[in-house]
């Protein structure tokens, strides 16, 4: 167990160390803010450290680059909106993704930062988006194929479809209609989500 901060062992190393991390922190939550104000043509690494006070130099200290920034406020804001509304237990695999789906929109930014991150993830010199990005997917459909399984077993799905397939299925219907969300707010996310549900409901 760590030795608290003021013993003899390393806490001079500890203190500065606790303030960086803390620093980053401060970065993460206040970008979000300026993608959100300015958009993603308008959220360079300078413009971005301008807007909240910290200089360029100070900036890459902590990333690499914007696209590393712009991920690295995802994970953040994503992480913080999951331990702030988690996910309810018990709930079907069309659920999961309409909770998170409901919780994205809830953080101004979130699903714009999202879209922009995933479509550049497609370029060629975005290797550490498509690399987060594709684990992430996999790791998603992998999850969610298992709850349709299970859901499958308690008669809520029908069973003549592979769950591999309505994982994906799933996940890029949720995706799509956030994306339609960002061009038109009246879409309806949730509704529309209850509608996969009883298709992929057992016949009567």
């Amino acid at each position: 167990m760590d030795e608290p901060a003021g013993t003899s062992n390393g806490s001079s190393r500890r203190g500065p160390y606790a303030k960086g991390i803390e620093r980053r922190r401060e970065i993460l939550a206040r970008a979000i803010e300026v993608f959100t104000e300015r958009g993603a043509q308008r959220t360079s690494l300078r413009a971005i450290g301008d807007a909240i006070g910290v200089s360029h130099a100070a900036l890459r200290h902590y990333f690499d680059s914007r696209e590393q920034l712009l991920l690295e406020v995802y994970k953040f804001a994503e992480q913080r909106s999951e331990e702030e509304d988690p996910e309810p237990a018990g709930g079907s695999v069309v659920g999961v993704m309409t909770h998170a789906a409901r919780r994205n929109r809830a953080v101004p930014g979130l699903v714009q930062l999202y879209s922009t991150l995933v479509a550049g993830a497609l370029e060629d010199d975005h290797e550490e988006s498509r690399e987060y990005f594709a684990t992430r997917f996999e790791r998603l459909r992998q999850r969610l194929a298992e709850q349709v399984a299970a859901d499958q077993s308690r008669g809520d799905i029908r069973a003549d479809i592979a769950p591999e397939a309505a994982a994906a299925l799933v996940i890029a219907a949720s995706d799509g209609l956030q994306i339609q969300w960002l061009l038109d707010p009246e879409i309806d996310i949730e509704e529309t989500l209850r509608q996969l549900e009883l298709l992929l409901a057992p016949k009567p």
